[in-house]
């Protein structure tokens, strides 16, 4: 995927945005292949879709420190699952000014997709099962793991 990235930004390098927390593994070792210029910030979301409170709403709890107005940024997101999130962000971020915007991810689930979002790069396919490590949590949990795990369903209860 690396290659593509630097294929694609070549001319002028590319801002990498990561959604925390659990882009950062998948960012940091995207970033780490590029050889184009990186900018790299973050932003923090809280989702409340699976919650009575405030279905389908998204509220950004940390901001990007730079501007990205005139940037070519690629939002890396460690799953794009319902695209909801994915929406949210990228008419958010595109009201910023940017030269360019797209989505990278690491899973994509679109077998759940409901908001069709435009995922220019992805490593893998996934059914839809819930899947931890590389990132990926249950509770804050296996983030750390080095690989993908599945996880029980009477584990995720």
């Amino acid at each position: 995927m690396a290659s593509e990235v630097d294929a694609r930004y070549r001319a002028n390098g590319v801002c990498l945005i990561g959604v925390l927390k659990g882009s950062v593994f998948f960012l940091t070792a995207l970033a780490r292949e590029l050889t184009i210029p990186v900018k790299i910030d973050f932003l923090s979301i809280s989702n409340y879709s699976g919650s009575r409170r405030a279905p389908g709403v998204v509220r950004i709890e940390k901001d990007l420190d730079e501007s990205i107005e005139g940037e070519d940024v690629l939002l890396v997101e460690d799953i794009v699952d319902t695209g909801l999130t994915s929406r949210y962000l990228l008419q958010n971020l595109a009201g910023r000014g940017p030269n360019s915007l797209a989505i990278c991810t690491l899973l994509d689930r679109s077998v759940r997709r409901i908001a069709k979002v435009p995922v220019e790069f992805r490593c893998f396919e996934i059914p839809d099962r819930f899947v931890v490590g590389c990132g990926l949590d249950h509770r804050q949990l296996y983030r750390n793991l080095k690989y993908i795990a599945v996880m029980d369903k009477e584990s995720i209860s």
